[in-house]
């Protein structure tokens, strides 16, 4: 059993912690969260018992217990209740050294490198933490459909940093198989070769498998992919459309997206069956953790049942960081001609 999702011990970087997406490490890094300061205790000021809070009654020293017409503190007279109460606070001392070895010895597990898997992945015993690969000390979800944002027009990716227009027409992604979609067309249709099909959706997720950063050249190895992907083979090898006879390069150029110099290529698409469809890759660098390239996937089926070509150019042009509503346009934010 995999671990979930959340920030673990970085095996490349001990000194760092990384983003695990309950698959694969991503490329989201940040430095170890400071643990809470301890609470303040009153320490016995005879014996060597552990701290003990403030306002318990502490017995003096360690030492048998007072017989009959001793007191607890050596002194003379006195009933026997001081020496009734000695063995109980041993006790509980006792006790509270046990615990504390016991944990003593989780914790130099723990630092011994036992929390991590061979491969480098992090134990599944070890329990998920609440902040998401934000290296801010907020605690994001890598739900899409959560955020700051309480907008219904507004989609919010917290994993990659940014925020998406949702534009008229299209609703959060349920019931749907491909991983990292944020949006798609509301209502499904029956796909020309069986199945159940949905006239648009986007895809938006972290580049993590190759060392290449130039969105240009990102985008131009991903549109062959993603086209595949949308009308030739869907995960589980069905061909829906009857698989792509040819394709058109209709766009192409370089794109400001949330004030980062991106890069798009979109592909006109003909299917043996329907009526085809456009794709697009778009590449620009996160504004989040290391800045790694942000893919964002359009598909969108051609023909009037399709959505509006320009919605392409909407979203693109409507992308933001997470927390940020002003930042876009810039150099390059002209897209190139649409069909």
């Amino acid at each position: 059993m995999t671990p979930p999702p959340g920030w673990y011990g970085d095996p490349t970087a001990p000194h760092q912690e990384r983003w695990w997406d309950g698959t694969t490490w991503t490329d989201h890094r940040r430095t170890p969260q400071s643990p809470a300061a301890p609470v303040a205790a009153v320490v016995p000021e005879q014996g060597f018992g552990p701290p003990v809070p403030a306002g318990t009654p502490v017995s003096g020293g360690f030492g048998p217990p007072a017989g009959p017409g001793r007191s607890s503190s050596g002194g003379g007279g006195g009933g026997g209740g001081g020496g009734r109460s000695r063995p109980v606070a041993l006790t509980v001392v006792a006790a509270v050294l046990v615990a504390a070895v016991v944990t003593g010895a989780v914790v130099l597990r723990g630092n011994d490198g036992a929390g991590t898997e061979p491969d480098g992945a992090p134990s599944a015993t070890h329990s998920a933490p609440a902040t998401p690969p934000d290296a801010s000390p907020s605690a994001p979800s890598t739900d899409p459909s959560a955020g700051p944002s309480a907008d219904p027009s507004v989609v919010v990716d917290e994993l990659n940093g940014i925020t998406l227009p949702l534009p008229e027409g299209w609703v959060l992604p349920e019931h749907v198989a491909e991983p990292d979609v944020v949006m798609t067309t509301d209502g499904t249709y029956d796909c020309p070769g069986g199945g159940v099909c949905r006239h648009g959706r986007v895809i938006s997720r972290t580049v993590t498998d190759t060392s290449e950063t130039s969105p240009r050249a990102l985008a131009e190895a991903d549109i062959a992919d993603a086209a595949d992907d949308a009308y030739d083979r869907d995960l589980v090898g069905r061909s829906h459309f009857g698989g792509i006879e040819s394709h058109q390069v209709v766009a192409a150029g370089q794109v400001a997206v949330a004030g980062r110099a991106g890069y798009y290529v979109r592909w006109r698409v003909t299917t043996a069956e329907g009526p085809g469809g456009h794709v697009q890759s778009l590449v620009f660098p996160s504004t989040v953790g290391t800045e790694a390239p942000v893919l964002v996937r359009y598909v969108f089926d051609a023909g009037e049942a399709g959505p509006p070509l320009a919605d392409m150019d909407r979203i693109t042009k409507g992308i933001r960081p997470v927390g940020d509503a002003d930042t876009g346009g810039g150099v390059g934010s002209g897209l190139g001609p649409t069909p």
